[in-house]
């Protein structure tokens, strides 16, 4: 049976113990969730491609000193994910010298915004535009597998379908729109989206999605009732809710006493020490995060190896009604 990607990621990154380097190497090296190859996009899909040996070198390099990553972080609270990984390929991209803009913004004559350019980039004489995401969906089999719309944000205001129509109906056409001459400096000569994540499935056989990388980051979900009833749970598996930050890369913390381990109301912020949970105590976390916010909570199913909880599976555990509020979020437009 061939490795999981969080079994292969450890394999080779496990050397790196900081969240932000973790965070960075999973940007560069993980699966593209659409895939570049894919007649769906004509072309219009980037990659990245492997991670050649100088920058893994580099990697390793952070990991011994990180100042330099911290720095171009900066002291922020960054509570959007999106907006941490877009920081993290940024500070890539510079240290690549290909970057000649982020985040550059386009207004018109009368100050009103257009949009805004993620990343141009410099590939030799050529100006490229990157539009760059992350995301995650949970997979709701019993939407419409058409348009993309099965593919469903955890807090059930976006989908895959959403994404794409923005990314390649508006923010990838940007360079067209009369304000944007004003601030280029020189027509952009190709415009493509690269989009990182991982995909959530639901119990049972797991099919091709058309469009989609066939080697995709991948997780599970359930409802909490449905987790309550899997019967391999068993007394010995481990679990970390997984703090927002962390979502990127495959978790990895120092093993922590309950008494060690950070009080996090909301998992947001990224920790470096977790106490693990038994099947009960998970379900506990999950109840008291359900009584802050009817969100499903991603949690890791961890090992310990030589102090460190190392995730070897992740998946959400969504509240037991989430597939019908979807369905009534669709039903009345809310939800493409």
């Amino acid at each position: 049976m061939p490795p999981t990607y969080q079994q292969a990621f450890e394999q080779r990154w496990r050397h790196l113990t900081r969240p932000h380097v973790r965070a960075l190497a999973w940007l560069l090296e993980s699966p593209d969730l659409l895939d570049p190859a894919s007649p769906h996009w004509h072309g219009r899909v980037a990659t990245l491609g492997p991670v050649a040996p100088p920058v893994a070198q580099w990697l390793a390099a952070l990991e011994q000193d990180p100042l330099p990553l911290d720095a171009a972080l900066g002291t922020k609270f960054y509570s959007r994910l999106g907006l941490y990984a877009e920081k993290l390929m940024a500070f890539y991209l510079a240290r690549q010298g290909v970057l000649a803009a982020h985040g550059l913004q386009v207004r018109t004559e009368r100050n009103q915004t257009v949009g805004e350019f993620d990343f141009l980039l410099r590939d030799g004489a050529r100006l490229l535009h990157w539009e760059f995401a992350s995301k995650f969906y949970l997979l709701d089999d019993q939407a419409d597998a058409a348009s993309f719309h099965h593919l469903v944000g955890p807090n059930l205001a976006d989908t895959l379908g959403k994404k794409i129509r923005k990314t390649f109906t508006h923010q990838l056409e940007l360079c067209h729109h009369p304000a944007a001459r004003h601030v280029l400096p020189q027509p952009v000569d190709a415009a493509q989206a690269l989009v990182k994540g991982w995909l959530f499935h639901p119990p049972g056989p797991q099919r091709p999605l058309a469009g989609v990388s066939p080697d995709h980051c991948r997780g599970s979900w359930m409802t909490l009732a449905d987790f309550l009833a899997v019967p391999a749970l068993d007394a010995q598996r481990r679990y970390v809710v997984m703090p927002r930050l962390q979502w990127l890369a495959p978790l990895k913390v120092r093993a922590a006493t309950p008494d060690e381990a950070p009080f996090q109301p909301a998992s947001i912020a990224a920790v470096d020490k977790a106490a693990p949970l038994t099947a009960a105590g998970l379900h506990a976390a999950v109840l008291e995060r359900f009584a802050l916010e009817m969100s499903p909570v991603m949690a890791a199913t961890v090992e310990e190896r030589d102090g460190w909880l190392v995730e070897v599976a992740r998946g959400f555990i969504a509240p037991d009604d989430w597939r019908e509020r979807a369905a009534v979020r669709r039903a009345d437009g809310r939800l493409p």
